[in-house]
């Protein structure tokens, strides 16, 4: 019996390349964040633009908007971002926890149907965290300086 590919695990690949290189600079609405905990300095919502390099090989101007929600001393993320270009759009959920230097969490994309977990850790200002699907996994690195954000999402897939 010979195997026969997947054509949802190409349909989730496509996204993941799609998803190689997105980063953006987001500014903080009004600049009243807190940082007491790992998870302070995200609370509010954010919005910005930045580049998002397609598999194809063609890049694009995208728009984000971010919300994050700080709960439990700061130490538990509830995130939502939203991102659209000319011809991509994602809608990014999770719910993270901080315990003992480590984040962990889940996450799902609505767009296309798709979940996992996260883990990773606080490193300077910001986080390192790995993304795991059952078709794709990719790093997401976020940093906030004052009322400047970057997050930069990078598939590990081929």
């Amino acid at each position: 019996m010979t195997s026969q590919p997947n054509p949802l695990s190409g349909v989730f690949r496509g996204v993941a390349l799609a998803l190689t290189i997105l980063s953006f600079a987001i500014a903080n609405g009004n600049g009243n964040a807190q940082s007491a905990g790992p998870f302070g300095s995200l609370a509010e919502s954010w919005s910005g633009s930045g580049t998002i390099n397609l598999s194809d090989g063609k890049r694009e101007p995208i728009r984000c908007r971010a919300s994050y929600d700080v709960l439990d001393e700061q130490n538990k993320l509830q995130l939502n971002i939203n991102c659209a270009s000319d011809s991509y759009k994602f809608d990014l959920r999770g719910s993270a926890t901080y315990s003992g230097g480590a984040i962990t969490g889940n996450w799902s994309e609505s767009t296309r149907n798709a979940a996992g977990t996260m883990s990773g850790k606080v490193e300077g200002a910001g986080f390192q965290v790995v993304a795991k699907g059952p078709i794709f996994t990719a790093n997401l690195s976020l940093t906030t300086r004052g009322d400047k954000q970057s997050v930069t999402i990078r598939s590990q897939d081929a």
